[in-house]
């Protein structure tokens, strides 16, 4: 089971978080969670406005080990407006435009697509179990 936690931060409101949302799958080949502007497609979705977001920006997707990778997708965009971090026991690593992560069994982190324009960002917390 991999569980998802997302707050859309804003330093413009004193670190203000603008909303809380929560999402979990099964730890079953295949199973993807989303997160993005696009509501039809995403389960964790940050403020409309936020354009730094893109429709679909991160794909999370359990392989066929049964283990959990995230994917900063690429969108329409050749140079993204944002940046994509992962940290885990407190070591931050930058994800690059189009890459990908693997995700620790049992463990945690966090996901963060920071605004390059502006103190706002989206933390994706993550808790995969062992």
């Amino acid at each position: 089971m991999l569980e998802l936690t997302m707050a859309s931060v804003s330093g413009a409101d004193a670190g203000a978080t603008a909303g809380m949302l929560m999402a979990d799958a099964p730890s079953e080949p295949g199973a993807v969670l989303r997160v993005g502007r696009d509501r039809g497609v995403c389960r964790l979705v940050p403020p409309d406005d936020w354009l730094f977001v893109s429709r679909t920006h991160l794909e999370f997707r359990c392989g066929a080990d049964g283990d959990w990778s995230v994917t900063w997708l690429r969108g329409s965009h050749p140079d993204p407006s944002s940046e994509v971090r992962v940290t885990v026991d407190g070591v931050a690593r930058p994800i690059e435009y189009g890459g990908t992560a693997v995700l620790p069994r049992g463990g945690s982190g966090e996901v963060v697509i920071q605004d390059r324009s502006g103190p706002r960002s989206v933390n994706v917390g993550f808790y995969q179990e062992g």
